[in-house]
């Protein structure tokens, strides 16, 4: 039994208020006012953000520590919120307690927040300056496993709690919490990067606040609200708490793969080989005994189960220093298994409503392989073909896209060979994107985007994103000079200068940023249901007038005075001396990129 779940508000202050959700109809509304193009969807987007922020405090700003672990999506924005919110900032990758004290050495600080953190903070830190931990779990909660027990024990709320350092591992006393829905059927990583990241943000505004009320008192944990009424005290997860039996149900397995999705996976026989299995998904039942490959679809591979059967999209063999890849490069079917060519597993899917083409994929993790880009190519170019007069693209929530697939790199037995295939597999969407003349494209990132990833759609006529998305827009860290078209791509819309800049600089940027340098044209909702309607309100709205013939026409003069091929061209030489003269270490980052080293 779960009680009433309580929402403790966020307080009104200008502090930290860097995330606001549009409303579909507010921002509708001001899009139909006479949109023509990107420049005045950029405008009025920026218009109802300026409306949308409270009036401005004059405290003064703080300067925040973030210790992390790795500086994962959720510490990224944080870090963003922060900034944008004036307040000055710092982040320290630490592994141990050692590091700790090394990164907190200068003092030169005044709050420490640590958004993801598995390092013990010694009590020399914690005693001197106010130290919060952010917690996936709503107050009450305590381990390290907080979301695997959540998903496994299909708990309908969960939530965040934002507590001290303390001696006893969460057990600090409270700062803040918030409690939101656990959406059934979901990832581990995707409620991460969704629920818990926004429900920190607010957690973390709230920090803000108390910390500059000189009589605040956090709340002590044994005295503070549950509004999950099962929190407790639990242990880190081990495998024999997931491990299933295909004699299950396919739900059953679902959710326990679920609740291991990103790491450590869950360990299962599978045809000939003992691996870890990631990114199930559910259909029908099959008259095969349980634990039988029945079928594959592209990469991803089929198990029939007690009731029901299971998609398996991707696995890892069991033990060290073996890569998670798609399912069909890892696992060995003891039997004969016939490809098939429809599916319910996940990847690319179209439908339109009337003029307006809508194409998708979802690639796990944002990785796109080489096949997985020619796949997506391929129905790009379908899509163009149509008789619509608008295609909308669109990602994953869970990510967008990361750009090639470095797992699948590492693990082939010609590195450099496949990297080069991949690179080019991926030119081939941002070149059906850039030179489509049929159709005014509509590209929106629904969700965070790196390298590649983030390159890859600005060739469209009208770029958008989801509030809260994360963009990375560079590639040195990766040692590449990257492709995606992006020389001929991002100049074009944030300027030479801002484009060395972003490149160079090989920083995260907020989606407030990326709409002001003309990175993206839009910011629509957070909320994924919002931001599809709002997202078909842009691209109705774009059918009026006689808008779409003058954005065609400015992109095949372009393409007439300044075409693509070289540009493409100079980015592939430059790739190949990365890919195969290795100039800048692209195969020592990605190796310790992949196996986390």
């Amino acid at each position: 039994m779960v009680s009433t779940p309580e929402v403790r508000p966020m307080p009104k202050s200008a502090a930290l208020t860097t995330s606001v959700a549009i409303s579909s109809d507010v921002a509708t509304a001001k899009l139909r006012e006479g949109v023509s193009g990107r420049g005045r969807l950029r405008a009025a987007t920026a218009a109802l953000f300026r409306r949308s922020r409270p009036r401005t405090t004059f405290a003064p700003p703080l300067s925040v520590l973030l210790l992390v672990t790795s500086d994962n999506g959720l510490s990224q924005r944080a870090g963003l919120v922060l900034r944008e919110a004036g307040h000055q900032v710092r982040t320290a990758v630490v592994a141990d307690a050692d590091a700790v004290l090394a990164a907190t050495s200068s003092g030169d600080f005044d709050l420490v927040i640590c958004p993801f953190l598995k390092a013990y903070v010694p009590e020399s830190v914690w005693q001197r300056w106010t130290t919060i931990i952010i917690h996936p779990g709503p107050p009450g909660d305590r381990g390290p496993s907080s979301l695997d027990w959540a998903i496994t024990d299909g708990e309908p709320i969960w939530g965040v709690t934002a507590l001290q350092a303390a001696e006893e591992l969460d057990a600090g006393p409270v700062w803040a919490w918030r409690t939101f829905e656990l959406r059934n059927g979901a990832t581990k990583s995707s409620v991460y990067n969704e629920e818990v990241t926004d429900a920190a943000m607010e957690c973390i505004g709230e920090v803000v606040e108390h910390f500059r009320t000189p009589d605040f008192q956090p709340i002590p944990s044994d005295r503070v609200a549950r509004p999950v009424a099962s929190t407790r005290s639990r242990p880190s997860m081990k495998q024999a708490d997931r491990v299933f039996s295909w004699e299950e149900d396919a739900s059953s397995i679902v959710r326990a793969v679920n609740a291991a999705d990103g790491f450590p996976g869950v360990a299962v026989q599978l045809g000939l080989d003992r691996v870890y299995v990631y990114d199930a998904h559910l259909d029908t039942h099959v008259d095969a005994a349980p634990g039988t490959i029945v079928e594959y679809f592209h990469q991803a591979i089929r198990v029939a189960t007690g009731a029901g059967s299971v998609w398996i999209g991707h696995a890892r063999l069991v033990g060290a220093g073996n890569v998670k890849l798609p399912s069909t490069a890892v696992v060995r079917p003891d039997v004969f298994v016939p490809q098939v060519w429809e599916s319910r597993y996940p990847e690319t899917d179209y439908h339109r409503d009337g003029e307006i083409g809508y194409i998708s994929f979802r690639f796990y993790n944002g990785a796109m392989s080489t096949k997985q880009c020619a796949r997506l190519a391929s129905r790009l170019r379908w899509a163009i073909a149509q008789d619509t007069k608008i295609l909308v693209l669109t990602g994953d929530y869970d990510r967008f896209s990361n750009g090639i697939h470095l797992n699948v790199i590492e693990a082939a037995s010609d590195q450099a060979g496949e990297a080069w295939a991949n690179i080019k597999a991926i030119n081939e969407i941002a070149k059906a994107i850039v030179t489509c003349t049929e159709q005014v494209v509509v590209a929106a990132f629904t969700g965070n985007a790196g390298a590649g990833g983030v390159m890859l759609p600005l060739g469209a006529d009208v770029v958008v994103a989801r509030d809260g998305v994360v963009l990375n827009p560079h590639y040195a860290t990766m040692g590449l000079f990257g492709s995606e078209l992006h020389t001929y791509t991002l100049p074009a819309r944030v300027g030479e200068q801002q484009a060395r800049s972003l490149l160079a600089e090989c920083s995260a940027i907020g989606i407030r940023r990326a709409l002001d340098i003309g990175l993206v044209d839009a910011i629509g909702p957070r909320r994924p249901d919002l931001f599809e309607a709002w997202l078909r309100e842009v691209a109705t709205d774009l059918l009026e007038g006689d808008r779409l013939e003058s954005m065609l026409e400015r992109k095949r003069l372009r393409l007439e005075r300044d075409p693509v091929e070289p540009y493409e061209e100079r980015e592939l030489e430059e790739m190949k001396i990365d890919m195969f003269g290795d100039r800048n270490g692209f195969a020592e980052k990605r190796r310790n990129f992949v196996l986390k080293l």
